[in-house]
């Protein structure tokens, strides 16, 4: 065991390492993973504390449930390349053909639908961005009005199932119901949703933006038609996991194949698109599995050192009201997210926070979902938010002139975010009328 100054020394080495890393602009991945090896070195000796940190890597990525998250990364790749967002986004504009502000209500929905099935808020910013910045440009949007939208609403994919995020809280917490967690961000993902549309809504009534002109039925139709069997995707895995007709991972499985047949079928993926494909989703993969690993390797030193208790000790000193706790919580996490991806925040602060939500009554499916939609909030957070900077490269536009108009979405989605915290069933009764919760 160590005393208090060997605690204090690797707490410093650790988070005073990963700031002058992050400083120097290296990766997160290399920062979180070379600070916490030194920090390693530095309490267990060189060759022990090297054993240890590829022992902890190994461990820390050696799971059957973390198989699911290259295949659905995969799954996501497949998708982004076969010709299903167009399809996604025509089904969308259909849908909100009749609302004032068509458009933009048109990519929140659309990044919503795309989001959940990819999986992945970057590939939505970047494959719906893509689409309808050019046409919002035409209709007389404004540019930073439009990218603010599309950044704003990416993230609710990673709320709306399959989530690859879910996915690696369900691991950390010592394996809550993968199929629970899934289930329970179906409503505050749309939420997400629909805030971002009631902005879009004010936005259009005072710029006086009218509606569509009207399509006919048979063409509405045929195109939400031609975007069902992209959306049967949803269904076919999500039904499967929740009807235990197979696990998380064989679902993912299941997404690829079923992608693949799908972006055949369509004709927009060839036999020699497979390979950079298959490429592009390695690399993701590589950064996921990389942070998890190095992650693991901090989570270890700070329980070693006895950083979580004295962090818990703290917050629980601050207060024992449970809405201050929670609050508190809420804005650590925020402050969090502007600087570190969501699967690492995931990893580092779910064994810290976790006990104290659930000292205080929180069921871990909750406090799961509130912790993700308080880091999805981050990916579009800056400095470091990745959806934020995908969104304003894809219209061409300065980091600066697009958080002007984010900030109305920052608003109701903290709003929000207050809601699904303190409103447990926001979360919890879909699960529990699927049967998969008491």
């Amino acid at each position: 065991m160590f005393d208090l100054d060997s605690a204090t020394q690797l707490a410093l080495i650790l988070f005073i390492g990963v700031a002058v890393l992050l400083a120097l602009g290296a990766p997160i991945a290399v920062s979180l993973g070379l600070a916490s090896a030194l920090a390693m070195m530095a309490g267990l000796g060189f060759d022990n504390g090297v054993q240890t940190s590829a022992q902890r890597m190994f461990t820390g990525t050696s799971s059957f449930t973390l198989v699911a998250i290259p295949f659905f990364i995969l799954a996501g790749v497949i998708m982004n390349n076969g010709g299903i967002s167009r399809r996604l986004v025509d089904a969308a504009k259909v849908l909100t053909g009749r609302l004032p502000g068509t458009l933009a209500h048109t990519n929140v929905m659309a990044n919503m639908l795309f989001g959940s099935i990819s999986g992945s808020a970057v590939a939505s910013a970047a494959a719906v961005g893509g689409t309808m910045g050019p046409m919002q440009a035409k209709e007389g949007y404004s540019r930073e009005f439009s990218a603010a939208t599309n950044i704003a609403s990416a993230p609710s994919g990673l709320l709306i199932p399959p989530s690859n995020t879910l996915i690696v809280f369900s691991l950390v917490s010592g394996g809550t119901s993968i199929a629970a967690l899934f289930v329970a961000g179906y409503v505050p993902g749309i939420l997400w949703g629909v805030a971002c549309m009631a902005v879009v809504a004010v936005y259009a009534r005072r710029n006086k933006i009218k509606a569509d002109p009207r399509v006919s039925f048979r063409f509405g139709l045929k195109v939400v038609l031609d975007a069902v069997p992209s959306l049967l995707l949803i269904v076919i895995v999500i039904g499967g996991i929740i009807g235990g007709v197979f696990t998380a991972t064989e679902g993912s499985a299941v997404a690829v194949v079923y992608s693949l047949i799908l972006a055949f079928v369509y004709k927009a993926v060839k036999i020699s698109h497979l390979p950079g494909i298959l490429l592009e989703s390695t690399r993701i993969t590589a950064v996921v599995l990389v942070l998890i690993g190095v992650s693991s390797i901090m989570s270890w030193v700070m329980s070693y050192a006895g950083i979580p208790d004295l962090i818990a000790g703290s917050l629980l000193g601050l207060s024992d009201n449970m809405i201050i706790i929670f609050i508190v919580m809420n804005l650590i996490l925020l402050a969090v997210g502007t600087f570190m991806d969501p699967t690492p925040a995931v990893l580092i602060f779910t064994p810290i926070f976790l006990p104290i939500a659930m000292g205080f009554g929180m069921d871990p499916v909750h406090f799961g979902i509130m912790m993700v939609f308080n880091l999805c909030i981050g990916t579009i957070t800056p400095p470091v938010g990745p959806v934020l900077f995908v969104g304003a490269r894809i219209a061409n536009l300065r980091i600066e002139s697009v958080i002007r108009g984010l900030l109305p979405f920052f608003a109701v989605l903290v709003a929000l975010l207050m809601f699904v915290t303190f409103v447990p069933e926001l979360s919890l009764w879909l699960p529990r009328l699927a049967g998969l919760m008491p």
